[in-house]
């Protein structure tokens, strides 16, 4: 069974960085498609970025040229860094891998294996 495990999250002010990992055992990064999810209190899972196989990146246009998604192969760990962070993007934020590698859709329903999560708080 594949497992994700997310970083401890934390909490930050308004304009900071935080930076998520997620460690994948008994599956390879680099073939598989990995996104990273949140979920705020009173709304529905949605998705944050993806990367595919081929290292194809794709983002929410609510954190396009804020959030970044990679990978280290040699780790076998997914990363999304987040700067210039607002209290909007409070949310539980879980990593998720389907073996569809090379086409990534970034809908919670795509994916076959998720991480617990990890709270992200941002104060104002």
């Amino acid at each position: 069974q594949v497992q994700l495990v997310e970083s401890r999250g934390g909490s930050v002010q308004a304009g900071g960085s935080l930076r998520l990992s997620c460690a994948v055992s008994r599956a390879t990064v680099s073939n598989y498609c990995m996104g990273w999810f949140r979920q705020a209190p009173g709304k529905e899972r949605e998705g944050v970025a993806t990367i595919n196989s081929d290292g194809i990146t794709n983002y929410a246009n609510s954190v396009k040229d804020r959030f970044t998604i990679s990978r280290d192969n040699a780790k076998n760990t997914l990363f999304l860094q987040m700067n210039s962070l607002k209290p909007e993007d409070t949310a539980m934020y879980s990593c998720a891998a389907t073996p569809r590698g090379d086409y990534c859709v970034i809908a919670p329903g795509w994916y076959n294996y998720w991480g617990r999560g990890t709270q992200v708080t941002v104060s104002s």
